[in-house]
C-alpha cells in the first residue's frame, strides 16, 4: 500500500536527478582551468519522453485495464559530454557564466522538491497526530 501514491518516489526521483546535475556541474566549475576537458551535461527531458514513448507496465486487476510499462526507475536521467565545442585555448569547453547560471537553476529546483517533501511529511504528521 502506498501513503502517498507514487509522489514520495517520483519527489526521490528528482531528487536523485538534482543531485546527479549539481555533482557533473561542481565538476565541470572546478575543471574550468583544466585542459582538453570537456564539460558534462545530465539530461532528463530526452530520458523522459523516451519512457513516455514507452507503453506503462501496471498491475492490472481486471483485463480490461490498460497496460502501462514503467519504464527504468533506477536511473531516469542520463549525463553525457559535450565534445563538440572548445571555449578556451587550451581545447576546454566549460563556460563559468553558464555553469553558475545552471547551478542557481538547479539549487532552486532542488529545494522545491524539498519544500514539497516536507509538505507530504507534514501532511502524514497531521494524520498521525489526529488533525491536531
Amino acid at each position: 500500500m502506498s501513503l502517498f501514491g507514487g509522489t514520495i518516489k517520483t519527489l526521490e526521483h528528482g531528487l536523485d536527478f538534482a543531485s546527479a546535475k549539481n555533482k557533473a556541474i561542481s565538476n565541470n566549475i572546478a575543471n574550468v582551468d583544466t585542459p582538453h576537458y570537456k564539460a558534462k551535461n545530465v539530461q532528463f527531458k530526452d530520458e523522459l519522453h523516451k519512457f513516455m514513448d514507452e507503453p506503462l507496465a501496471a498491475k492490472r486487476t481486471h483485463p480490461k485495464h490498460l497496460t502501462f510499462s514503467a519504464g527504468n526507475p533506477q536511473q531516469p536521467y542520463r549525463t553525457s559530454n559535450n565534445s563538440q565545442t572548445v571555449y578556451n585555448h587550451n581545447g576546454n569547453n566549460v563556460d563559468i557564466d553558464k555553469e553558475m547560471a545552471e547551478l542557481a537553476k538547479n539549487q532552486i529546483y532542488y529545494q522545491a522538491l524539498i519544500d514539497r517533501l516536507n509538505g507530504k511529511f507534514g501532511s502524514l504528521q497531521t494524520v498521525i497526530r489526529g488533525g491536531r
